[in-house]
């Protein structure tokens, strides 16, 4: 896919840093006060349980982009499945032995909570994890079967995060931090120690990739490297682009929160990214690469296709940001050598069906396109094999519309993915030339998660407007969204597909007269929910409207 960014920041010095981390002793500081990363990495206590995870030599992608590429599988962690225990076991192993028993607390419904959890049963620690009420039941029973206590609060996990405060508080837990602490830090740094270890001729190592979240992964690689490696070697951060909260930050020089995260990426969703990995990314990072959801799917594949391993979408970013920089910068073919760390492999299931329908748009290998034609016999034909054939048709949908035309949604495979613009303008030159009329809809997102699943539902609906909302599944959200709406205003049109993910995407068509254009809008606005209005859309006009 073409939406997506690269930033570059240039290294600069540390500033110094009082040291707010009474936990570390004097001889794991430095004279300005900061940490001493170096010391905290190389004396981690990650290896009291678990092994270096193996350094993955990617042979068919580095065939595909003409680079080396190498694939660190933080996804084959026994048990959880996720770097994240490498930074809360070394912070909890860290506890004095007469402060265990008070037990520790964290919030979270994902891998950090996972790895608190098996941290705290080898090292009989009593832990409390505190979720929100949404949370699926196979994370719960995960972390209960790693022999945590779960507590279920709060409709969302900022409610969650203040019921994990207020435990915290009144019991005299100490509070284990996914991602902002040296000791967190440190232990995810043993990810860049070892990739180091591992990679051969390390020292021509042009970068090394890393998803960002909170920040703890890619600053404790960034304090590893930055001082052992070779300097020709980059670090560079990947973040989608509707969860780039480090990116803002570091272009701002100040911690930027974000109103609002995608969700579909959720070991990444973070709206604050930490204090420290922030003040240690704007020294050592070198670029922030963004990339969108169809890019992380198809990033997903390759993993597949190379390991025959299923990583969760935060695990694949790293990769997915990697194929982005090569492709920006022009280096297909360019013989570097790279690493990608793949970073975990919970994934939902159900999330499996929105992967495949999308791992070969992120490819760049599958194309959707509406065809607009007169209805007129041997036009399906001509259209098929003047235009599409002999490539493979993935989907096929025709409606006859207004006399005499008639809309077709086709999506089939590119012959060249490499030369997809150069092809998709061949494609559309030779629908041109038949007297239709053709339009790449590819990067069109309503087409993508609605249009292409409604084709054929035409209707003349009078002062009819269509939105495009992000909906989040949590109890009563559905309801509430609908009670607003149906007290004032007739709903048209309406989809809805659950594609597994913590969000699901609403469709729908609303009848506003003009006179309550001001009305409806103080509704869109108290309603707090993402949207997006396509009633301009071209999608929309053609085959709904």
């Amino acid at each position: 896919m073409t939406v997506s960014t690269t930033t570059e920041y240039a290294s600069k010095a540390p500033e110094p840093l009082e040291n707010q981390y009474p936990r570390l002793p004097a001889h794991a500081l430095l004279s300005s006060g900061a940490p001493d990363y170096l010391r905290l990495i190389l004396t981690s206590k990650v290896y009291d349980l678990i092994s270096e995870t193996p350094l993955l030599f990617a042979t068919g992608l580095s065939q595909k982009l003409g680079n080396e590429i190498w694939l660190k599988r933080e996804d084959l962690q026994k048990e959880v499945f996720s770097f994240k225990i490498r930074g809360a076991y070394n912070f909890m192993a860290n506890i004095p032995e007469d402060e265990r028993w008070k037990g520790v607390v964290t919030c979270s419904a994902g891998n950090h909570a996972q790895g608190v959890a098996l941290s705290g049963s080898t090292l009989n620690i009593p832990c409390t994890i505190v979720m929100p009420l949404a949370t699926p039941n196979i994370k719960v029973a995960t972390v209960q079967r790693l022999g945590a206590k779960v507590v279920l609060h709060g409709v969302d996990f900022d409610e969650a995060k203040l019921e994990c405060a207020r435990l915290a508080e009144a019991h005299g837990l100490i509070f284990v931090p996914p991602y902002d602490d040296p000791l967190i830090i440190a232990g995810q740094g043993t990810v860049g120690m070892e990739i180091l270890k591992q990679c051969p001729r390390s020292d021509e190592l042009d970068g090394i990739f890393a998803a960002i979240g909170g920040g703890g992964l890619v600053s404790g690689i960034a304090e590893y490297v930055k001082r052992i490696g070779s300097p020709k070697t980059k670090i560079i951060g990947v973040e989608t682009i509707d969860a780039d909260a480090m990116a803002r930050s570091l272009e701002k020089g100040e911690r930027v929160t974000l109103s609002e995260v995608g969700a579909f990426s959720d070991g990444t969703a973070v709206r604050l990214v930490g204090e420290e990995p922030f003040r240690i990314c704007q020294s050592f990072l070198d670029k922030i690469v963004k990339v969108d959801n169809d890019e992380i799917c198809a990033a997903i594949k390759d993993v597949f296709e190379e390991a025959r391993s299923i990583t969760e979408p935060a695990g694949a970013l790293a990769l997915a940001g990697l194929k982005r920089y090569i492709q920006d910068n022009d280096l297909i073919g360019a013989n570097k050598r790279f690493v990608a760390v793949v970073s975990g492999a919970n994934m939902n299931f159900s999330r499996l069906r929105f992967v495949a329908e999308r791992a070969d748009l992120g490819e760049g290998r599958e194309v959707l396109l509406s065809v607009e034609m007169t209805e007129a016999p041997g036009s399906f034909k001509a259209l098929i094999e003047q235009v599409i054939h002999p490539r493979a048709v993935t989907e096929f949908a025709y409606r006859y519309a207004t006399p005499p035309l008639a809309h077709v949604f086709i999506s089939f495979i590119l012959a060249s993915p490499a030369n997809r613009k150069q092809e998709v303008a061949e494609i559309l030159s030779r629908v041109e030339k038949l007297g239709m009329k053709g339009m790449d809809i590819s990067d069109n997102e309503m087409a993508k998660s609605h249009g292409r699943y409604m084709v054929g539902g035409r209707s003349n609906v009078s002062n009819e407007r269509l939105f495009r909302f992000i909906f989040p599944e949590r109890p009563g959200a559905l309801r509430r969204f609908l009670r607003g709406l149906f007290a004032d205003w007739n709903i048209s049109l309406f989809h809805y597909r659950n594609h597994g993910a913590d969000v699901g995407r609403i469709l729908a068509g609303i009848q506003v007269p003009p006179a309550e254009s001001k009305q409806f809008q103080e509704y869109l606005d108290n309603l707090k929910y993402e949207y997006v209005e396509e009633t301009d859309n071209e999608v929309y006009k053609r085959f709904l409207r």
